[in-house]
């Protein structure tokens, strides 16, 4: 059998990691290479392909607000955080145990990081999604209106990792804290999510307002989460991101 045949089998395959690979492969002279190291090497290429096409889309899905990774965090400005404070998010395990992250602390910097580690979400294959709080609950309004709120909501209840930045910029009314109250909710135990506030999180019941509904939230985000607190001067005015 020709390796032409080969490739041709492998397209129709759709293994286009592998026909790139063995393309590569032949112009570089595969004459050095045993049997094993270059089936080894074009699988190799195929799991790569595959998983940056896959990274590529969970990315372009999650609709972040910056292009922002862990590696790209400035940690030259004192704001109560180093390269420690990122260790538990790492590997992502977080997910997994389906914890929450809340990163509170004054203008500049909250949104990066919380871009940063949900880029890593995607990395690991999460699916994630961001939206800017203040802007997602007015859309949900919207929603109820034309039909389609259901839909948005169970399309945000699959997320692996639920990024909500910004919030606690306004007062709540009551359509909004229940929203948020059922964003919540459905995600309770299940999935992950990334909280951003220039409120410290004693404040947040004076944000949500009504007592009763201000527990039920606070409990689901709250008592199973990690804690970023930002302090010092705004980042974004010194380098533009953190």
């Amino acid at each position: 059998m020709s390796i032409a045949s080969t490739i041709n089998k492998l397209e129709k395959l759709k293994l286009y990691g592998m026909v790139r690979a063995l393309n590569g492969a032949m112009e570089a002279g595969i004459s050095g290479l045993s049997t094993d190291e270059l089936l080894a090497y074009i699988v190799d290429a195929e799991w790569e392909y595959r998983h940056n096409r896959k990274l590529t889309k969970l990315i372009k899905a999650a609709k972040f607000r910056y292009s922002a990774s862990i590696e790209e965090i400035n940690f030259t400005i004192k704001r109560n955080f180093d390269k420690n404070c990122l260790l538990p998010f790492s590997d992502c395990s977080w997910i997994e145990k389906k914890q929450n992250i809340i990163i509170t602390g004054p203008t500049g910097g909250k949104s990066y990081v919380s871009t940063a580690i949900g880029h890593q979400a995607c990395v690991y294959g999460f699916k994630t999604v961001y939206f800017n709080f203040g802007k997602l609950i007015p859309a949900l309004k919207l929603k109820k209106a034309d039909g389609s709120y259901i839909k948005e909501i169970r399309r945000i209840e699959k997320q692996d990792v639920l990024v909500l930045d910004d919030f606690g910029l306004e007062k709540l009314d009551t359509v909004s804290r229940l929203i948020l109250l059922e964003i919540l909710e459905d995600r309770h135990g299940i999935k992950s999510t990334i909280i951003t506030s220039q409120l410290p999180v004693a404040a947040w019941h004076d944000v949500i307002g009504d007592p009763t509904i201000s527990d039920a939230i606070c409990d689901r985000i709250v008592h199973n989460c990690h804690r970023i607190e930002l302090d010092g001067p705004s980042a974004r005015k010194i380098y533009g991101n953190l």
